[in-house]
């Protein structure tokens, strides 16, 4: 049997300007022609173009359609294809909404609001880019610091919690902080160098006892216990300086909210009380 434009529009639901459309584009070639010139479809062209509704109205490519059309590849498998899409497209839509609805419930001056929105409304791939650009220059592209890398980076889950997005939005402006960066790489560089390794720790052991048993940093006790960590003074302030930061330690706090990790110990005190005995 043979069909006008018009009437395989009127059979398939199609515009006539569509089906124009995917005859020009050769998805759909005309069997033949009548007396007058105009084209004639046959069955074989209705059932392409059933093909063609059924997988634009799922938002399937034209090239992948063709691909169908010439046999390249089945109905099927660009199904399951585009299904892997689709479910990786609600994981970033659900991660969207969870923290539209963080700025929303913040009630910010529309400054601030503005700020927000660039920083959050990001494709999953601006996401990934922003870390990886965050990474890379706060640690730089050195494999002796593949593992503290992954301890930085956040993973904001498919579907977060109103704290978890409330925290990827504090975290996106970090990550945007020059300073922050530069600080983060100053401590990279001593890691690396081997002068401040486990340091942060070393610190830990020692000072907090001082500090719950509130050992004056002015006192001799105090003093001993810096002159027991057997560090060069001059490299020890400079590495306070840097280490004390409170971005950083925020940093670590906002990461443990998003990746769902217990909330990490404050050395605060234990550097406030280091920073003040060093002075005495």
């Amino acid at each position: 049997m043979q069909y006008s434009i018009g009437e395989l529009a009127h059979r398939t639901g199609l515009t006539v300007k569509a089906v124009r459309f995917y005859s020009d584009r050769g998805l759909v070639p005309p069997s033949g022609r009548n007396a007058a010139g105009q084209r004639r479809y046959d069955d074989a062209a209705l059932a392409r173009l059933d093909v063609i509704r059924i997988l634009r109205d799922l938002g399937i490519d034209l090239a992948t359609i063709r691909r169908v059309i010439e046999g390249e590849t089945t109905v099927a498998e660009v199904a399951a294809e585009h299904a892997v899409s689709v479910e990786a497209q609600i994981g970033v839509l659900r991660r969207r909404r969870a923290v539209l609805n963080a700025v929303a419930n913040r009630g910010s001056h529309p400054e601030e609001a503005g700020l927000a929105h660039q920083r959050v409304l990001l494709s999953e791939v601006e996401r990934q880019c922003l870390i990886g650009d965050f990474l890379a220059d706060a640690l730089g592209d050195r494999p002796e610091l593949a593992g503290v890398a992954r301890t930085l980076t956040p993973e904001l889950p498919e579907q977060p919690s109103p704290e978890q997005a409330e925290a990827w939005i504090e975290l996106a402006a970090l990550m945007r902080d020059t300073e922050f960066r530069a600080n983060l790489r100053r401590l990279a560089d001593g890691h690396v160098a081997g002068l401040r390794r486990d340091l942060a720790a070393e610190v830990r052991d020692a000072v907090t006892p001082a500090v719950m048993a509130t050992v004056v940093p002015k006192s001799p006790a105090a003093k001993a216990i810096v002159d027991g960590l057997g560090r060069d003074p001059g490299e020890l302030r400079e590495w306070l300086g840097v280490v004390s930061d409170p971005r950083r330690e925020r940093y670590v706090e906002l990461l443990g909210v998003i990746n769902g990790w217990a909330a990490p110990e404050s050395l605060a005190p234990a550097f406030d009380w280091l920073a003040e005995a060093m002075a005495a």
